[in-house]
């Protein structure tokens, strides 16, 4: 048996999923990243983080989208 790697917990971050044994949501790596932090910045800024666990947090918010499901309200306009 593996142990998670991202957790999702009601005392921690109001139970938003982050790095198991951190405080440091995947909606943190993902922001940064999208705002251009490499990965190498983000291990500096955070030395206790390793390069898996960002990987991971990745990995994870493209499971949760892949599985999202959205039902349109209205006709888009093109």
């Amino acid at each position: 048996m593996t142990t998670p790697r991202i957790i999702s917990d009601p005392k921690i971050l109001f139970g938003k999923p982050v790095l198991a044994g951190t405080r440091i949501s995947v909606e943190l790596i993902l922001e940064e990243l999208g705002a251009g932090t490499s990965v190498d910045d983000l291990l500096r800024e955070y030395p206790h983080l390793n390069r898996e666990q960002i990987l991971e947090a990745v990995r994870y918010a493209a499971q949760v989208i892949r599985t999202d499901v959205i039902y349109p309200l209205a006709p888009v306009l093109a």
